[in-house]
């Protein structure tokens, strides 16, 4: 009766039955991998959330497959402030989050069978999309060496004559790093080359961790066709209002086809609520005020995990360059999962073992560092306990 692209294997793994069953006898955890904004503790104005929906026109029904001009141009509006990147509204594309976006995109480029590359370690939700899609994905590591790259020998060997597109998400989600500008001009013309199309999810664009400005936009490239996505759930922290978009640039010619196409599969599911468009504008104005909270405390708490790391010698921490998780080296003594599973039962912390995010060695942990200080400081500190007396054990 069912299709065979859900017949996905939905047993519990044996770390979310442990938090379940910890979770059901009241134990309290301190939950390292937290990273809804909504539930973090971040301060938004729920007054101006209210008048941005109380406009006019929110009783009508106008579609627009693109998406209502209002919106867009609110859109391009952020990205001319914040990126300094000119866009026209006809270059965008509205969906209801960038899960949607990448189901048009992959219904766009992709026959059954055909294959996109994607970067690893990388956020696992891009099988699923896949899998519904009827899409192969190809994994393209990454290189850790005093920072991560992408490596580009392999990238040659992955492509292959049904490879479509390739993904990269700037900053990568979980390692926190941009593509770099080299990196950007040689993926632009191997894609071009080779007639891929380049997909760049941009939603951790805006945090950037150091004292500079983030990295480069995609949504400017010209010469390969590229579709930069983005959206409010991280931009604004808003992840309930469900707003997000496709920018297409490149050649003319490409780009022109790529949006016609488009607008005819939005315009078979014209997702995105009307209400939300509407308030866009002043949703997207609000941005700074989350910005500013988001980033101090993300900042204060990859300082507190470096002061509590410089006490100890047994776990390290990867560079990273911006976004909202940090990746910790840990002692590679047991499976991620076995490790994960000792730090939740033994010292009441949730960590992401590394190969929830396609780690292909161990000795990997993933962390939040939107979590609320105190929570943050005393699961770090129970983590890095942990490690100390597990190494001691085991020696």
């Amino acid at each position: 009766m069912f299709s065979e692209r859900t017949a996905w294997n939905r047993a519990e793994n044996e770390l979310t039955r442990m938090l379940d069953k910890l979770r059901a006898t009241g134990t309290r955890i301190l939950d390292l991998t937290r990273s809804n904004p909504t539930e973090c503790g971040f301060a938004q104005d729920e007054t101006k959330i209210a008048s941005a929906f109380a406009g006019s026109g929110i009783s009508r029904y106008s579609p627009d497959a693109k998406g209502l001009i209002v919106a867009r141009t609110a859109i391009c509006s952020y990205y001319r402030d914040k990126h300094r990147v000119f866009l026209s509204s006809d270059d965008l594309l509205l969906t209801s989050g960038t899960s949607e976006a990448y189901s048009f995109l992959f219904r766009l480029l992709c026959n059954p069978g055909d294959e996109i590359l994607i970067p690893a370690p990388g956020y696992p939700l891009f099988d699923f999309l896949a899998d519904l899609c009827d899409v192969k994905l190809v994994r393209l590591p990454l290189i850790y060496d005093h920072g991560w790259q992408i490596d580009l020998t392999a990238l040659s060997r992955a492509a292959t004559e049904r490879t479509r597109a390739l993904i990269v998400v700037h900053p990568n989600n979980p390692t926190g790093h941009y593509v770099s500008a080299r990196e950007r001009d040689r993926l632009a013309v191997f894609c071009s080359d080779r007639g891929m199309a380049l997909i760049a999810d941009e939603v951790f664009l805006d945090f950037s961790l150091r004292d500079r400005e983030c990295a480069k936009s995609f949504a400017d490239s010209r010469n390969v066709l590229t579709f930069t996505l983005s959206g409010l759930s991280k931009i604004c922290g808003m992840p309930q209002m469900k707003l997000a978009w496709i920018v297409v640039s490149g050649p003319e010619v490409q780009k022109s086809e790529a949006m016609a196409r488009l607008e005819v599969i939005a315009d078979a599911y014209l997702s995105v609520g009307t209400p939300v468009q509407l308030a866009a504008p002043a949703l997207l104005q609000m941005r700074g005020e989350f910005h500013s909270q988001l980033i101090e405390r993300v900042r204060a708490n990859l300082a507190e995990l470096d002061r509590q790391l410089a006490w100890q010698s047994n776990c390290t921490r990867l560079e990273c360059e911006a976004g909202w998780t940090a990746v910790l080296r840990i002692p590679a003594l047991e499976s991620d999962e076995e490790l994960a599973i000792a730090l939740l039962n033994e010292s009441g912390v949730y960590v992401h073992p590394g190969h929830f995010y396609d780690f292909a060695r161990p000795g990997h942990m993933v962390i939040s560092l939107i979590v609320p200080p105190e929570d943050f400081a005393e699961g770090t500190r129970r983590v890095l306990a942990h490690f100390a007396k597990f190494a001691t054990d085991r020696w």
